[in-house]
């Protein structure tokens, strides 16, 4: 529709605001509780033919025919349609009906539920309400809203126009709501931890920093919760878990958003076997729950989830997809002759544990496509997990892939405080040569740990990732309600 239209539209339904508030009607109404839902009042018609009801929502279309109206209102559950007549809500009704209701506008009714000619399950309206009128004109029935930009920086428009958006995040709810059941249901006692934290630490990631008047420091906003987590398991927690807030300063793209949705749980005693197979059963009960069975479609491949998923070790996994082991890339001479024989360009710093992420990311990850446990990761990529018994320089770690995305990230945790702090001195030292997403040294989560950490299984699942495959997504911001978004005004000056 063309802008001069819409603007003389929207102009005139301020001025029908104006005029109705002058004359004594308020077009922002108030309370109107319901009984049933739109879509219970479908379900549940022939319980409901011929009984007075009541029914709520926004209308999306309008079909008028003389003295007859027909209508369609839509609530959170679903559409249904009423029926406006000249003859049954009287004349002041109806012409106020025809004047002042548009689409967009929310009403309330009531009326006796029938079925029309055609089948179609309908609400012959003996009075209304108006609850509150649209200013502005919804986006075109037909066309809806397609510019990404629009739908990401205006999702209530999103939303209205586009249900399998909102269906998106119903599943989103849902699918957060069975992982938390689940995991209570295996004992795991559901915690808080700060979202503002002196140091930021429990992974290597640029901070989002802000101040701290009131203790005169500087703050962060957590990159991740592990070690307040692990403190809880030192303090006599066994089974903890947290759905967290993330924030890492960094990049935007398709799988990353600075601000993101995690799944944190730790269990005592236990290793990183055990959270492989609690990994694959709090998938499979997820999954069953948001699809009805144990697959789902991402990026044109169909996803298999029934366990058990396949497994890899690091370096199997390195070799079979680059031609390479991590033996070669710890000598970093010949660690950047294969960086370059590759052509793979380096954004970080010239370390062995960059170069050995960055052909994995680049050679390896694209291939994992159905489920599959990447395990027991090179000790330079993997500061918090605990060491192999039969190899110092391997870690027991290992990441979940899907569709050539990580999804999750776990260790048989570190729980010696003197490698601990080592490790920590080690990526200070990294940082000195130009590392810049590196752990800070935390003293007082060493001072815990020398308390006594039991043997802990870590687990981190990326939920908005998640969310993804579970649903067919192909960017993240399709499953994040409020994806971050420059500034408008940035945007309309940069395009001056």
């Amino acid at each position: 529709m063309d802008d001069s239209i819409l603007n003389e539209i929207e102009q005139k339904r301020k001025e029908l605001v104006l005029y109705l508030k002058s004359s004594g009607v308020n077009p922002f109404g108030h309370r109107f509780i319901t009984k049933f839902s739109n879509k219970v009042l479908r379900e549940k018609f022939e319980e409901f033919q011929n009984e007075d009801i009541t029914a709520k929502g926004r209308i999306i279309a309008i079909r008028g025919h003389g003295k007859a109206s027909f209508v369609t209102i839509r609530d959170f559950s679903s559409d249904i349609q009423i029926y406006f007549r000249f003859d049954t809500v009287g004349e002041q009704k109806y012409e106020f009906f025809k004047k002042a209701i548009d689409i967009g506008d929310f009403i309330g009714v009531n009326g006796l539920l029938f079925k029309t000619h055609t089948g179609e399950i309908t609400i012959d309206v003996k009075d209304f309400e108006l609850l509150s009128k649209a200013i502005r004109v919804l986006p075109e029935k037909w066309h809806g809203l397609k510019d990404p930009e629009i739908r990401y920086r205006k999702r209530y428009l999103d939303l209205i126009s586009n249900k399998d958006v909102l269906d998106i995040f119903v599943k989103r709810s849902k699918a957060i709501n069975e992982m938390r059941n689940f995991l209570s249901n295996e004992g795991f006692i559901e915690v808080e931890t700060p979202m503002l934290q002196p140091i930021p630490g429990g992974a290597s990631a640029k901070p989002f920093v802000t101040y701290y008047s009131a203790l005169e420091q500087n703050m962060y906003l957590r990159i991740a919760p592990e070690l307040y987590l692990k403190r809880l398991i030192i303090g006599g927690f066994e089974k903890v878990f947290e759905i967290n807030r993330n924030f890492r300063n960094e990049g935007i793209s398709i799988r990353h958003n600075p601000e993101f949705t995690m799944l944190e749980a730790y269990w005592a005693y236990a290793d990183y076997n055990d959270i492989m197979s609690l990994t694959e059963r709090l998938l499979q009960h997820t999954t069953i729950a948001i699809n009805s069975n144990l697959f789902g479609d991402f990026q044109g491949q169909k996803i298999d989830f029934t366990p058990p998923f396949k497994r890899i070790k690091f370096n199997d996994a390195l070799k079979e997809y680059s031609g390479v082991t991590i033996e070669e890339l710890r000598n970093l001479a010949k660690a950047k002759e294969i960086v370059n024989s590759l052509d793979i360009k380096m954004d970080k710093a010239f370390t062995v544990g960059n170069i050995i992420n960055e052909i994995f990311n680049k050679k390896v990850e694209e291939h994992l496509i159905q489920p599959t446990f990447v395990y027991d990761f090179p000790i330079e990529i993997s500061p918090l997990a605990k060491r192999s018994e039969n190899d110092p320089h391997i870690v027991e770690r290992f990441e979940l892939f899907i569709g050539g995305v990580e999804l999750a990230n776990a260790f048989s945790e570190l729980n010696d405080p003197l490698d601990q702090y080592e490790r920590f001195e080690a990526q200070i030292e990294a940082k000195k040569i130009g590392e810049a997403e590196t752990q800070e040294m935390d003293i007082d989560y060493i001072e815990a740990m020398e308390f006594g950490l039991p043997p802990t299984g870590g687990l981190g699942i990326g939920i908005d990732r998640l969310i993804m495959i579970l649903t067919g997504s192909e960017s993240i911001r399709e499953v994040i309600l409020f994806p971050q978004l420059k500034k408008k005004e940035v945007n309309e000056k940069e395009g001056e």
